[in-house]
C-alpha cells in the first residue's frame, strides 16, 4: 500500500515522501497514529504543493542567509571590557556578548549559538570571529574589544 507519511518514520522515511508499506502496517500502526495518510490524487496533489512551499521558503532563507554574510562584511562591532594588569580581561568576551553588541550597534541579528569561537577572547584587540548562518553559508564579524 502505498502511504505518504505525514512524519518521520524510523527506517521507512521522513515526512512528506510517498513510500510503499504493507498492508497490516499501514491499518494497524501507521494509519491509526497518523503517522501516514493513503496516497489518493487529492493527497499525492496535496504532498507536491507542500513541497513547492517547502522548497521556496528554503531558497528564501538561502537569500536572507547570504544578504546577513554580505551585511557582515564591512561591520566592525566595538565591545568594551574591563582588564587588570598585563591588558589581560577580566572573564572573557563570550559569543552572546557579540550578538548583543552587533544588533544594537549594526541591527544585524544573529543567535548567539551561530557563533562560533575558536578560543575565548581574553584580550584587547581585533579578531575574527566565524558564524554558521545555514545553507553552508559562513560569514566574519570583525569584533574590536576596546578598554571600558
Amino acid at each position: 500500500m502505498k502511504v505518504i507519511l505525514q512524519q518521520d518514520v524510523k527506517g521507512k522515511g521522513k515526512a512528506g515522501q510517498m513510500v510503499e508499506v504493507s498492508d497490516g502496517y499501514a491499518r494497524n500502526f501507521l494509519l491509526p497514529k497518523k503517522l501516514a495518510v493513503i496516497a489518493t490524487d487529492g493527497n499525492v496533489s496535496v504532498m507536491k504543493q507542500q513541497e513547492k512551499a517547502r522548497q521556496k521558503k528554503m531558497e528564501a532563507d538561502k537569500a536572507f542567509a547570504a544578504e546577513i554574510a554580505a551585511k557582515l562584511e564591512g561591520v566592525i562591532v566595538k565591545i568594551p571590557a574591563k582588564a587588570g594588569a598585563g591588558g589581560k580581561l577580566f572573564g572573557s568576551v563570550t559569543s552572546m556578548e557579540i550578538s548583543s553588541s552587533l544588533a544594537e550597534q549594526h541591527g544585524i541579528e544573529i543567535e548567539k549559538n551561530k557563533i562560533t569561537q575558536d578560543e575565548p577572547i581574553k584580550t584587547f584587540g581585533t579578531f575574527e570571529v566565524k558564524c554558521k548562518l545555514g545553507f553552508e553559508i559562513t560569514g566574519v564579524i570583525h569584533v574590536l574589544i576596546v578598554e571600558s
